[in-house]
């Protein structure tokens, strides 16, 4: 008994006809965003947690099928990876059910409406009515953030109990983005137990300098939150006292009319 353990240490993680090889390519390919824009063979290794050796034969193999582009030591994405999350954005049911929504907020409110979910202890951005006025590329979609630092985060970690929240914050690695970046696991802990009781969340100016932010729930037929719907400004424009008089009943009343629909 000892010895088969031994012999198949995890099998519960990876069956066995799992593709070791396209594990590593997807974990690659996970890698690129805001903060790795490019990639090498040792930044590849090093994010993906692989070797050289198979991060350098996963970055050729994509450049060879026209996801990437080598120049020099740098490989970079190409439009092509694009086509990688077409197939979730355009037929996922949450976003295509939330865009009419987003759209009717959005031309309330003037300003661009997004919507997140929770992946990996990040809010990612999966649906977004873009207003004329685009201040800031934070909250695009396909975009994933530390759900800890912006307000979708705060609202989709406030359905977690004390223990999974305590867990949560013993975990993460808060790093400061701006000036007033809460970097205070208690204090961070606090806020998001407010947003539980407040039923929304706002960020001023914690994840982006002159950004403010305020997201509310979308919750499914069984109340649970799956979602935040959420709108980031230009401080300079507006307050967050002017959002929570003015912005929050219309994105609350679009997002309940969203979970009416779950």
């Amino acid at each position: 008994m000892t010895d088969d353990k031994v012999e198949n240490p995890e099998p519960a993680r990876r069956a066995p006809e799992g593709m070791a090889g396209l594990a590593k390519g997807l974990a690659i390919i996970e890698a690129f965003g805001a903060e790795h824009e490019y990639l090498t063979v040792s930044i590849a290794a090093d994010v993906a947690n692989v070797s050289r050796a198979s991060a350098r034969r996963c970055l050729l193999t994509l450049t060879d099928l026209g996801y990437l582009v080598k120049s020099g030591p740098q490989f970079r994405p190409t439009p092509r990876m694009v086509r990688l999350g077409a197939a979730y954005f355009e037929t996922a049911s949450l976003p295509q059910m939330a865009q009419a929504h987003l759209d009717r907020a959005r031309d309330e409110i003037k300003e661009s409406v997004s919507l997140a979910v929770l992946e990996n202890g990040h809010s990612m951005f999966i649906a977004r009515a873009e207003a004329e006025r685009i201040v800031s590329s934070v909250a695009r979609i396909g975009r994933r953030l530390p759900a800890h630092t912006c307000a979708t985060g705060r609202v989709l970690l406030s359905s977690l109990t004390e223990t999974q929240l305590d867990s949560f914050l013993a975990t993460i690695t808060v790093t400061p983005t701006a000036p007033a970046t809460v970097t205070d696991r208690d204090e961070l802990a606090t806020r998001i137990r407010q947003t539980a009781q407040d039923q929304m969340a706002f960020t001023d100016q914690e994840l982006e300098e002159g950004m403010v932010s305020i997201a509310v729930p979308v919750r499914d037929g069984n109340g649970q939150i799956i979602a935040a719907m959420s709108v980031s400004a230009s401080s300079a424009r507006i307050s967050i006292g002017e959002m929570r008089k003015d912005l929050f009943p219309i994105l609350a009343r679009h997002a309940a009319a969203l979970s009416q629909m779950l």
